[in-house]
């Protein structure tokens, strides 16, 4: 199994309006060493990759609506189809859903952008194993057992130093920042993209409902159309300033697309 370049978060969450001229690529976290599962190598794919087995059609949650209970979360809608998947994906389900969610709903906000699941699937499972860092299980509400909390950005070697931003809110450091959830946010770039995906009342990155659709609409702001190879790679790299992180990313994707149309439907 190839070594996972280390991650790079691009800070363009300083401002609302996104630039690449202002760009700054960060180092946020190591390599998953301490996941409790196996991730097989994908074959090497080109842009974009394969978007897989399409969610079924969804209700997604209204501007405005009152907080919403567990049972109510409106990813529960997919659980017919991430218990399809998961298992021969090795993808939590609660994290399945959260992908398919996210993707459903920037398909209605930016209806050009045709981001998949797929490849939100693929930035979770670098950055996380899919919330699983570190020995973490999602719950059923897509929140890590055990945080998932990068090293401190304090200017080490091949770091780069960021002071506190959040006063610890986020990631419970007041002296430095440090990437944060299942999709590793750095807290000045959260506070720009949060969003209260599950309807709880609260937007909060280390909840992978959250973090998938912060990501999905930080992605289609960026790219514009994910389909055409080129703006993919624009907004990859973008989010994540190394190509061999984005080849990593993109080769999983591709990978769970060609294989969620392999699994059986029935009899």
């Amino acid at each position: 199994m190839r070594q996972r370049p280390s991650r790079q978060w691009v800070l363009l969450g300083l401002t609302p309006v996104m630039t690449l001229a202002v760009s700054c690529a960060v180092p946020v976290a190591q390599p998953a060493r301490e996941s409790p599962v196996t991730e097989t190598e994908p074959p090497t794919a080109a842009a974009p990759p394969d978007p897989g087995v399409d969610p079924p059609p969804l209700r997604l949650l209204a501007a405005g609506s009152p907080p919403l209970t567990p049972e109510t979360r409106p990813q529960n809608q997919l659980v017919p189809w991430s218990e399809s998947m998961a298992d021969a994906l090795n993808i939590p389900r609660a994290a399945l859903q959260a992908y398919g969610y996210a993707s459903t709903a920037v398909a209605e906000s930016a209806p050009g952008c045709g981001l998949s699941w797929t490849v939100l699937a693929g930035i979770g499972v670098v950055e996380s194993s899919h919330g699983r860092f570190g020995g973490a299980r999602l719950d059923r509400t897509g929140r890590p057992s055990i945080p998932v909390v990068g090293p401190p950005l304090d200017g080490t070697p091949g770091v780069k130093r960021i002071d506190d931003t959040d006063r610890g809110e986020f990631d419970g450091d007041q002296v430095w920042d440090r990437a944060v959830g299942p999709l590793q946010f750095i807290p000045q770039t959260w506070r720009v993209w949060a969003v209260d995906a599950d309807g709880d009342g609260a937007a909060d990155p280390n909840d992978i409902d959250d973090a998938a659709l912060a990501a999905a609409r930080y992605l289609c702001d960026v790219a514009g159309d994910m389909r055409d190879p080129d703006r993919f790679w624009t907004a990859l790299l973008t989010y994540n300033a190394s190509r061999e992180y984005g080849q990593d990313v993109l080769d999983h994707a591709d990978d769970y697309g060609r294989r969620s149309r392999a699994i059986p439907t029935g009899p």
